[in-house]
C-alpha cells in the first residue's frame, strides 16, 4: 500500500504547480481521466496539480483572447491553447477541442507509473546487462505507448471535451471563438466526441487488463474512476470546480495519481506509494477559488509553500527508506524552484504566472520521475490493492 500514497503525496504537491493565477485556467477547469499545469479541465488518469494559481484566479482573465500574432496561431489552434487561429476544418477543430497539449502530463505520468512498478524491460538497457530483451523490451514499449494512448488522446481528450462543453456559457463570455461557443461545432458533434472517446478509453483500458493477464480489470477500473471524477467536476449538480479545494485536489489526482497508477499496473501491481507532487465571472458564477478566499497574493503564497513543504516531505520519505541519491536529487530539483517562486512568482502571480509554470515546472516533473525512479528501485514488503 505504500507504493500507492507516493502519487498521492505528488498531488499535494502538483496542486500549486497548476497556477491558479494563469489565464489560461482561471476559467473552471475540468478534470481528465487519465489526464501539471497548463490544463483547463481535470482528466480521469489526470490526477495535475493541486491549488494551482491559473486555475483558481478566474478573476484576472482577460475577456475576448486574441489571436497570436507571432506566427503561431494556427498551431496554437490545433494544440488548444490561447491565441489560436479560427478553423473550419472540422477534424482540426475536434482535435482543439481534446487540447493536446494538456496530454503531456498524462503521458509522463504513466512514465514514472511504469518506472515505479520496478518491472519495465528496456529494449536495451545500457545500463544493466540482463535487462537487453529485445522482444521483451519491444512488448513493454508497445504496452506503454498503448498505456500513453489511453491517458492522453482518449480520456484527456475526452475530458477537455467535455470541460467545454459544460463551460460553453463561460467561453460566450471569456473565448467567445471557442469551437463551441462559436458554432464552429455543432451540439450533436460535440457529444458524439465525448461518446467516442469514453468508449474507446474505457475499451483500450480493458484490452490493456486483457494484454497484461489482470484475473482484476485495475486499468479499466482506474479508468472508470477517472472518468466518474471528470464528469463531475464539469457537470452540475456537483461541478467540484466551484470550490477551489475540492476543485483543485481532484485536477491534481486526476493529472497524476491515475496516469501514474495506470502505468503502474501495466507493468506490475499497485502495492507502491504514488509521489505526487480564473477571469472575470469567479465571484459572480459562486467559484470559492483560492485567490477569491485568501488574495491573490495569500493564494500565491499558499501555493509556493506547499509544493515546496510536499516535495520536501517526499525526499524526507524517499531518504528514510534507504535511496538517499534519489532523495538529494529531488532536494537538487527542488532549489530552482524556491528561487523561481521568490523571484518570479511571489512578485507578481498574475503577471508571471505563465513565466513561473514554464521555467519552474520541469525541475518538478523531473523529480516526480525521480521519485517514480527511486520507488522502482525500492523493494517493498506487503500485500497488493490488485
Amino acid at each position: 500500500m505504500l507504493r500507492l500514497l507516493v502519487p498521492l503525496l505528488l498531488v499535494a504537491a502538483s496542486l500549486p504547480t497548476i497556477s491558479p493565477f494563469s489565464p489560461a485556467t482561471l476559467r473552471p477547469s475540468t478534470p481528465s481521466p487519465l489526464s501539471p499545469s497548463f490544463p483547463k479541465s481535470l482528466s480521469p488518469f489526470s490526477l495535475p496539480s493541486v491549488p494551482s494559481l491559473s486555475t483558481t484566479l478566474l478573476l484576472a482573465k482577460p475577456r475576448g483572447a486574441k489571436e497570436a500574432t507571432d506566427g503561431s496561431a494556427s498551431f496554437r489552434q490545433l494544440s488548444g491553447v490561447k491565441g489560436g487561429s479560427v478553423s473550419d476544418n472540422i477534424w482540426a477543430i475536434r482535435l482543439q477541442l481534446t487540447k493536446p497539449v494538456t496530454w503531456i502530463p498524462l503521458v509522463w505520468g504513466v512514465m514514472c507509473g511504469a518506472a515505479a512498478s520496478g518491472n519495465y524491460h528496456w529494449i536495451w538497457n545500457p545500463f544493466d546487462p540482463a535487462d537487453r530483451d529485445v522482444a521483451l523490451g519491444l512488448t513493454d514499449a508497445a504496452k506503454g505507448f498503448t498505456a500513453m494512448l489511453l491517458a492522453g488522446p482518449f480520456l484527456t481528450g475526452f475530458t477537455q471535451t467535455i470541460n467545454d462543453w459544460y463551460d460553453r456559457d463561460i467561453d460566450a463570455i471569456n473565448e467567445p471563438n471557442r469551437p463551441i461557443p462559436s458554432g464552429a461545432i455543432s451540439e450533436g458533434q460535440v457529444k458524439a466526441q465525448i461518446g467516442a472517446l469514453l468508449v474507446g478509453g474505457l475499451g483500450l483500458a480493458y484490452g490493456l487488463d486483457v494484454w497484461t493477464e489482470h484475473e482484476f480489470p485495475s486499468v479499466f477500473c482506474l479508468a472508470v474512476f477517472g472518468s466518474f471524477i471528470s464528469y463531475i467536476y464539469s457537470a452540475p449538480p456537483l461541478k467540484l470546480k466551484m470550490n477551489g479545494w475540492t476543485g483543485s485536489f481532484a485536477l491534481g489526482a486526476s493529472y497524476i495519481s491515475l496516469p501514474w497508477w495506470c502505468g503502474q499496473a501495466v507493468f506490475g501491481e499497485l502495492d507502491r506509494p504514488v509521489y505526487v507532487p480564473r477571469p472575470p465571472g469567479d465571484r459572480e458564477l459562486g467559484l470559492n477559488s483560492l485567490p477569491v478566499a485568501f488574495g491573490i497574493d495569500g493564494a500565491a503564497k499558499l501555493c509556493a509553500g506547499s509544493i515546496s513543504a510536499t516535495q520536501l516531505g517526499v525526499a524526507a520519505y524517499i531518504a528514510s527508506i534507504g535511496e538517499t541519491n534519489y532523495a538529494l536529487l529531488l532536494a537538487a530539483l527542488l532549489v530552482p524552484q524556491v528561487y523561481l517562486q521568490a523571484t518570479v512568482l511571489l512578485p507578481d502571480p498574475v503577471g508571471n504566472d505563465v513565466k513561473f509554470q514554464a521555467s519552474s515546472q520541469p525541475f518538478f516533473v523531473f523529480g516526480i520521475l525521480a521519485t517514480a525512479l527511486a520507488v522502482g528501485h525500492h523493494e517493498f514488503a506487503g500485500a497488493t490493492l490488485w
